[in-house]
């Protein structure tokens, strides 16, 4: 999978919109100022070519009370940016019980607007400091998609996975909070089971599968 967008701008369309095992590709541009997140979609989107946004592109605030009103807000806005094109948007986060759903969609700034990962980490578990035991760490992560078609059909998906936050952070894989998930059924994080464990289980890899389901169905 090839990903474009190296601040020249997003290209022509080259390819059709046709849909299915022997169909050509389609290009999406991803709305996204997160590397990390257009990585992970060209690998689990197959039917789609991705472009990342150009460095510098300003997205809509965030301001939406769920994942869905976020990933909307910024698939809607690339529509109106690149018209007659695909675009695709996630919007996720990570979702503690202990913490009554925080950080939830304020996942990515937990810690402040220009946090970093670790600060966001270390934030959260600075908080769970009075939940020592596993059953009272349990979280999720939480993945949506939207896809805009280029006459603006919407279509959505959602992923979730279950599983706990460690004490400390452990692994050098991954992004976000990945150092301390603990997926359920396993004893390490997903920075330690690596890029094709998460490619296989993540949040993002089931809404993913989910929506390539529902455009197929739509075809």
């Amino acid at each position: 999978m090839r990903i474009h967008g190296n601040g020249a701008g997003i290209g022509p369309v080259l390819y059709d919109g046709r849909m299915g095992p022997d169909a050509s590709i389609r290009r999406a541009v991803v709305c996204t100022g997160n590397a990390h997140k257009v990585e992970e979609l060209a690998a689990l989107l197959p039917d789609f070519e991705l472009e990342a946004l150009p460095p510098g592109t300003e997205l809509p605030p965030e301001v939406g009370a769920t994942f869905l009103d976020n990933a909307r807000i910024k698939a809607h806005a690339g529509h109106a940016m690149y018209p007659g094109r695909w675009v695709v948007a996630d919007d996720s986060g990570l979702v503690v019980d202990a913490l009554d759903g925080a950080p939830g969609v304020h996942s990515a700034r937990f810690a402040g607007l220009a946090a970093s990962d670790r600060e966001n980490v270390d934030l959260l578990l600075e908080r769970l400091e009075a939940s020592p035991d596993a059953a009272d760490r349990a979280a999720r992560f939480v993945c949506t998609l939207v896809m805009v078609a280029p006459d603006g059909g919407e279509t959505t998906a959602e992923g979730t996975v279950e599983g706990r936050i460690a004490h400390e952070p452990s692994g050098d894989g991954g992004f976000g909070y990945d150092p301390v998930f603990v997926p359920r059924g396993e004893e390490l994080t997903y920075a330690q089971l690596g890029a094709e464990a998460k490619a296989t289980t993540s949040h993002r890899a089931r809404a993913a599968r989910a929506l390539q389901e529902r455009l197929l169905a739509r075809a």
